[in-house]
């Protein structure tokens, strides 16, 4: 139920892997309570008056009885265990199994309707009954077990995702057209192969083969051959996969790190009205930040989005200010995706908070003049933000200015049309009376406006102050405390420009910091030698005659370009 600290347990109830229920308890909220939720949690005040119950208490009896060995199982168990204030190292949450499309959730009542051919949650009940929901959630977790994931979405693919399985007409296999590559042509004519490298670099088909882990093994097993094959091929491999291994690492971290920075940028939002359009939704959430993307989610009952911002605040700031928000009559929810990069997404945003870098860090946003005059909510929204905590508005509100709609000579119009941009001057003007400003950050592109900007005090007094005022909202600013790091915003913006300055004649040795260039060719450099000589006593090893082919692949990608080579020699004497 809602408390004035918020959300606190009111009923906890645990069922053991059989379904049997082994703990249904009442629990005394410990701060006043303001609404019981009924609707949901079935709880009245008659039925808490005389529970004395705690949570510490129930914390205890859910400790003896489950093992730490033990898995539990619960439907968006994340909720569960805050409200408990517990952690458990082994969980199966049935909201991740059974995963919609663009990470959204299904409901429990929809998924034990869907495979468990089970009502519950239905409207004649007063609220859930948590045993219920506890036993719908452990024999979906079993039956996915049971099943699989494969077969379970076989089975459930319409009912579930909307999509079904057209079978396709079994088509004739082609014969196996002939092999005119070297190795096998050979072979045909009774020449002998051989094969000696890494295995898990082997793209031949080839009937005899040796796999080593190192080149000194592939090395010394050539050199032990007492008669060597009419083909030899031998793949040292320590140089090319330091090549492989330095450009492909930075490309994977470049790419891991702007899909993860994406995900956490991002939240989805719905049910909007009929005919609200991806510009209205960019026009909507722009308030809280720029809006990178805009991806509309249609279905046949309801329309939502998902809305990606530039920066992790405009995202934050989405959550707290437009979450239950009335659109032209409907309410909107604004959550998080939920996908492995968003785990622990709390957790990353706590400790960016927390960062010294972001210890004096203030993001600002200017709201355009008449959604700041329509917006009903109390103007200590900022002062809320001062520890990254807002109190949340009331369900249902109305952000009039923003969203209402007016008739001009007949003509229906969003009002949140006049541009109110940021200038340095005037955000020193309206910021420096709570502290001295050290820098200020206006990102935008050449010749364009900003609305937001990220302001840094000489002291964390001024960040506190400005958070705490109950001024801003009425000049139009929000406020919110910085989690992006301060190099993010230029690396982000190197990237996108990368393209531009190389058309324009920079080159990519320019772009290269200095401090990678020493060690990696230093470590290049003795690669080198190594596979100088190993090559010297191969070439050794061999009889006269023999013809010696050395390649060096090359290897090109979007972060480096190193061009191949090739040696031939033939052996003859010493």
């Amino acid at each position: 139920c809602l408390t004035e600290k918020g959300y606190e347990l009111a009923r906890a109830s645990l069922v053991d892997s059989d379904g049997n229920c082994v703990l249904d308890e009442l629990v005394k909220p410990q701060n006043r309570v303001f609404n019981y939720l009924t609707k949901f949690s079935g709880i009245t005040a008659a039925m808490l008056r005389p529970i004395t119950t705690t949570l510490r208490d129930v914390q205890a009896k859910i400790r003896m009885l489950l093992p730490d060995n033990a898995v539990l199982v619960g439907h968006s168990l994340n909720n569960d265990l805050i409200a408990l204030k517990l952690i458990h190292q082994h969980v199966i949450d049935t909201s991740l199994l059974y995963r919609r499309e663009f990470g959204q959730k299904f409901k429990l009542k929809v998924l034990a309707e869907a495979v468990l051919k089970r009502q519950i949650q239905t409207e004649e009940k007063r609220g859930h009954n948590p045993t219920e929901d506890a036993v719908a959630a452990l024999e979906l977790a079993q039956y996915f077990i049971k099943t699989g994931p494969l077969q379970v979405v076989e089975l459930h693919l319409e009912e579930l995702w909307g999509y079904t399985i057209e079978e396709e007409s079994p088509k004739r296999t082609p014969a196996p057209s002939p092999s005119y590559r070297f190795a096998d042509v050979l072979q045909t004519l009774g020449r002998s192969v051989a094969y000696i490298g890494k295995r898990a670099d082997v793209a031949l088909d080839l009937s005899h083969q040796c796999w080593y882990s190192s080149d000194k093994e592939i090395l010394t097993s050539f050199r032990k051959q007492r008669k060597h094959p009419f083909l030899s091929v031998l793949q040292l491999s320590s140089f090319s996969d330091h090549l492989k291994g330095s450009c492909a690492h930075q490309q994977q971290l470049y790419h891991n790190v702007s899909a993860n920075l994406q995900d956490m940028c991002a939240v989805f939002a719905g049910p909007f009205p009929a005919g609200f359009s991806k510009r209205d939704v960019r026009r909507l959430f722009c308030c809280c930040g720029p809006v990178r993307k805009v991806q509309m989610l249609n279905t046949s009952v309801r329309m939502h989005a998902k809305v990606e911002f530039w920066m992790l605040e405009g995202a934050m700031l989405a959550l707290k200010v437009l979450n239950g928000l009335s659109v032209l009559g409907q309410t909107i929810k604004v959550q998080r995706p939920v996908n492995e990069s968003t785990l622990d997404l709390d957790l990353n945003l706590d400790a960016l908070m927390r960062d010294k870098l972001n210890t004096n860090r203030l993001y600002v946003v200017k709201l355009r003049h008449d959604a700041a005059q329509g917006l009903n909510i109390s103007t200590r929204v900022n002062g809320c933000l001062s520890d990254a905590k807002c109190s949340g508005f009331p369900p249902g509100r109305q952000m009039n200015g923003l969203l209402h709609t007016a008739k001009i000579n007949g003509k229906q119009l969003h009002p949140c049309t006049t541009k109110s941009e940021l200038c340095e001057e005037s955000v020193r003007k309206t910021f420096s009376r709570f502290g001295s400003i050290k820098s200020l950050v206006l990102p935008g592109k050449h010749g364009k406006h900003t609305r937001h900007a990220c302001i840094e005090f000489e002291s964390p007094e001024g960040k506190c102050a400005a958070l705490n005022s109950e001024h801003l909202l009425e000049d139009s600013y929000l406020v919110w405390p910085s989690v992006t790091p301060p190099h993010l915003l230029s690396w982000v913006g190197m990237t996108t420009k990368r393209k531009t300055e190389m058309e324009e004649g920079e080159t990519a040795e320019e772009q290269r910091p200095d401090s990678l260039d020493d060690g990696s060719q230093d470590q290049e450099t003795g690669l080198l030698k190594k596979l100088d000589h190993r090559l010297n006593k191969i070439f050794s090893s061999l009889p006269d005659g023999t013809l010696s082919v050395v390649l060096l692949l090359g290897l090109t990608s979007t972060t480096c370009d190193h061009p191949g080579l090739c040696f031939l020699e033939i052996k003859n004497g010493s």
